[in-house]
């Protein structure tokens, strides 16, 4: 009796461990992407079906039917700030990433619950926000699915997906235009005053370009050396219409850079922006 006890409790940790060890590839694994956005960041979590020679939409994946947004557990999508999509604002946090294909149209459905496992438990009460987005026709297939964040500025970005031969973006915004400039103002207040941030950032939103003018030159003062910060200054004069500063401060990038690594890079910038300015 007791050695037929053994050998039962030796047979159950055997098949114990096995089952442990035995590690296969999953059919449809699981992938985290982690984007930079605005001052925060985006984070999509999903499973990646393939193909696997089947027809995907109005077949594997019906039309008019709520979608997972991959396989297995419903997508999850994560803000680390308040974001807008189709008009409607969306407080920083975790959502399920909801779709439901359609031939020419996609409706995406940003929803509150996000323990469901596929679309299993969705409830319309839950949606947050939903909107309709065209969808686009690849000419090359792709063969598993994929989601990714394109297009990115200082406020605005796209969540993309791709499967089969149909890929579709959705628009999202960040309304953060006010929040950094009052970020900006406090931090020229500071001992290390980010004038080079700050200038580039006016310069690449297309605001306040005297404050960004003036931002940048008081960094290349600090920075004599700093090349790149006299093209930034050069730009921005251009953008303003000052011909004479823009003129002064690429003449002088083209000056010191000379015998930098970034000579060519920043010689050949400094001479087109000279020539744009005749």
């Amino acid at each position: 009796m007791k050695l037929f006890a053994l050998l039962a409790a030796f047979a159950v940790a055997f098949t114990s461990l096995t089952a442990q060890e035995l590690k296969l590839p999953a059919l449809s694994p699981t992938s985290t992407i982690t984007q930079e956005f605005s001052t925060s960041k985006i984070e999509i979590t999903y499973s990646r079906p393939s193909m696997r020679g089947r027809k995907v939409f109005g077949d594997l994946v019906p039309f008019g039917s709520v979608w997972r947004t991959g396989a297995n557990a419903a997508t999850k999508i994560t803000f680390g700030e308040e974001v807008e999509i189709g008009g409607t604002k969306i407080p920083a946090g975790s959502y399920s990433f909801y779709s439901i294909p359609g031939q020419n149209e996609w409706e995406i459905i940003i929803n509150k619950n996000t323990g469901n496992w596929g679309a299993m438990g969705y409830d319309t009460k839950d949606d947050v926000v939903r909107v309709k987005v065209k969808s686009t026709t690849l000419s090359q297939a792709t063969e598993t699915f994929t989601m990714w964040v394109s297009n990115i500025t200082f406020s605005s970005c796209s969540i993309d997906l791709a499967w089969e031969n149909t890929m579709v973006s959705v628009p999202v915004k960040a309304n953060n235009q006010e929040r950094l400039s009052a970020n900006i103002d406090k931090a020229i207040n500071n001992p290390n005053i980010p004038y080079q941030q700050a200038a580039t950032y006016y310069f690449e939103t297309n605001q306040q370009l005297d404050k960004a003018l003036d931002y940048a030159t008081k960094a290349a003062d600090k920075n004599p050396k700093a090349y790149w910060l006299f093209m930034l200054k050069a730009r921005i004069a251009a953008k303003l219409g000052n011909k004479a500063v823009a003129t002064e401060a690429a003449n002088k990038t083209i000056e010191v850079a000379k015998g930098t690594p970034g000579e060519a890079e920043y010689t050949k910038a400094a001479q087109e922006l000279l020539t744009s300015l005749k």
